[in-house]
């Protein structure tokens, strides 16, 4: 499928992105996921899931290039993420994300989705949505870090390590980029190697157990998503973004 690939190998189903040069998704690319993370995800020689991509980062978010051409995407791109992040979730069995260097705005997303994250010791998360004229992934990245840290990197588009991540508990273990795939690889095998009905009752109920509707919470910050696009100063951050690749003065 055009910028993703799949494989299965030792009951460990991988996607990989690759999209340059940046892995920023654009809508087609959003709505593709969710039946390629649904369709690996209830095969029977799959027991974990594991996303992880190619090139200079993990993902660049949504393309923002799309969306300043073409603002009217705005409710198929909200669409699109939407059901990935939620096709992560719901999947049936446990999802590992490994992440190298940027992880931004919809990366957050899938890594919040997801039961387990490996990262390595060059990789950050950030959330620039305030810089880029939209809203969105607060829900997600409430999943990973405490109320107030999410809020200090939503409000100012700051960068979170992987270290500091890793303090905070979000990140199973951080590696070099050298060691990503194999430790990721290696953690996803002793996941593998038990029952497939055991993994699917557990991911059920672990989700269950969640004090907290993520999916439920991202669709009212889309609400905001949407309302924030609608105003002029969004195109213009987004304009500054495309034309100089940092953030408007407002």
């Amino acid at each position: 499928m055009k910028n993703f690939t799949v494989t299965v190998e030792g009951q460990i189903g991988e996607i990989v992105i690759h999209r340059p040069p940046v892995n920023a998704l654009d809508s087609e690319d959003w709505n593709a996921l969710p039946a390629l993370i649904a369709e690996t995800g209830r095969r029977d020689d799959v027991n974990v899931l594991l996303i992880r991509a190619e090139g200079r980062g993990f993902c660049g978010g949504v393309d923002i290039k799309e969306m300043q051409a073409h603002p009217e995407r705005i409710t198929l791109l909200n669409r699109g993420n939407y059901l990935t992040f939620k096709a992560i979730r719901d999947c049936e069995i446990p999802v590992v994300t490994a992440v190298h260097s940027f992880v931004i705005g919809g990366g957050i997303g899938i890594c919040g989705a997801s039961d387990t994250i490996f990262a390595s010791d060059d990789a950050y998360f950030s959330l620039p949505e305030v810089d880029r004229g939209a809203m969105g992934g607060a829900s997600h990245l409430s999943r990973m870090l405490p109320l107030q840290k999410v809020r200090a990197a939503f409000f100012t588009g700051g960068k979170i390590s992987a270290a500091e991540a890793y303090r905070l508990g979000a990140v199973e273990k951080v590696v070099t980029s050298d060691e990503l795939i194999a430790e990721a690889r290696q953690f996803c095998a002793v996941i593998a190697a038990k029952s497939r009905k055991s993994l699917v009752i557990a991911k059920e109920a672990l989700n269950g157990l969640e004090a907290r509707d993520v999916d439920r919470g991202y669709r009212w910050e889309q609400g905001f998503t949407l309302e924030m696009y609608m105003h002029a100063d969004s195109q213009k951050a987004r304009d500054a973004f495309v034309e100089t690749g940092k953030a408007a003065k407002f």
